[in-house]
């Protein structure tokens, strides 16, 4: 029998996780300014264009955002006296990317709308969506209603981000600090189906481990010396501006570019869903958009909280 104390506590966390879940609607912004999402759309499809490599940099904005302190845009602040920018983290600096055309779908979108009424926050979830549809992926509605944080934390996002040279079970357990399972770990680590990756984060795996594929690190090895080139680049899976399932077909065939990828398809508990993935390119969609839904809802600022940010890049 349940304590009425017990049940007092997972009354009040369904509650909490209720508000969450109904504060943000995909309708937020469509008597404010209908504009708004076929301004952001417009600028992404641009920018994507312009560079197809592009829409996985703005995919990854959105996911180093919200494994942060939620998904609030604290990633976009630059440093100030009171707090030291996230963009300085070890799993951001001199890797993460895509500023600038925040930067224009920020003005763009004021301008449609006459005013800042749309987050920064709420720009990286849909232009990550609409990142996705433009190279070939699923869409999905994406919850609005976001605001913007006041700070950042560069130590936060060292401790949280979740790095390349990690095993199942710690990636399994960062995805769960962030209230993520398994499936969503297989799903959204399915967006390395677009975009790619520099030789010093996967070094050590092509030239020391031992569950890849021998032709396989031999010809990333070219690309990618013992000493040197750390900022060459390799694609995650053979077609990075199409957002398939080639990188879960990479996996079983032990290809996987780095350790954290490969850990997904290593004899463990997520083995079933990544040969899943790689033979039914219809449940990765399902799944992944669910998926990206569950993140973009990770502790939301709402209501009075935070701000609407007139420059993505400083706190009003």
């Amino acid at each position: 029998m349940v304590s009425p104390t017990n049940f007092l506590l997972q009354t009040f966390l369904w509650l909490a996780l209720a508000a969450t879940a109904f504060s943000l609607s995909p309708n937020f912004y469509h008597n404010v300014c209908p504009l708004a999402l076929p301004a952001i759309k417009r600028v992404v499809e641009a920018a994507v264009h312009k560079e197809r490599r592009m829409g996985a940099s703005l995919l990854r904005l959105h996911f180093h955002d919200c494994f942060v302190n939620g998904c609030d845009g604290s990633l976009l602040l630059d440093s100030t006296s009171s707090f030291e920018t996230e963009k300085n983290a070890r799993g951001n600096l001199n890797s993460i990317r895509g500023f600038e055309v925040v930067d224009q779908i920020k003005a763009e979108v004021d301008r449609v709308c006459g005013r800042p009424v749309v987050s920064c926050a709420d720009i990286l979830a849909v232009a990550a969506r609409d990142s996705v549809v433009a190279l070939g992926g699923p869409a999905w509605k994406v919850r609005l209603g976001r605001r913007d944080s006041t700070t950042a934390s560069r130590t936060l996002a060292d401790n949280v981000l979740p790095s390349a040279s990690m095993d199942l079970p710690a990636l399994i357990n960062n995805f769960k600090n962030q209230g993520l399972n398994k499936r969503d770990l297989v799903a959204l680590s399915g967006g390395h189906t677009i975009g790619l990756s520099q030789c010093v984060i996967f070094r050590n795996r092509v030239y020391n481990a031992t569950n890849i594929d021998t032709a396989f690190a031999k010809e990333r090895r070219a690309t990618c010396p013992r000493t040197g080139g750390n900022t060459n680049l390799a694609p995650f899976d053979p077609t990075p501006p199409r957002f398939d399932t080639a990188f879960f077909k990479n996996l079983v065939k032990e290809r996987g570019l780095l350790t954290s990828d490969q850990a997904l398809f290593s004899g463990g508990s997520t083995n079933k869903l990544v040969e899943t993935y790689s033979r039914n390119p219809d449940a990765f969609w399902v799944d992944f958009s669910k998926s990206m839904i569950r993140m973009g809802n990770i502790k939301p600022l709402t209501g009075k909280q935070g701000q609407i940010h007139v420059n993505c890049r400083k706190v009003n």
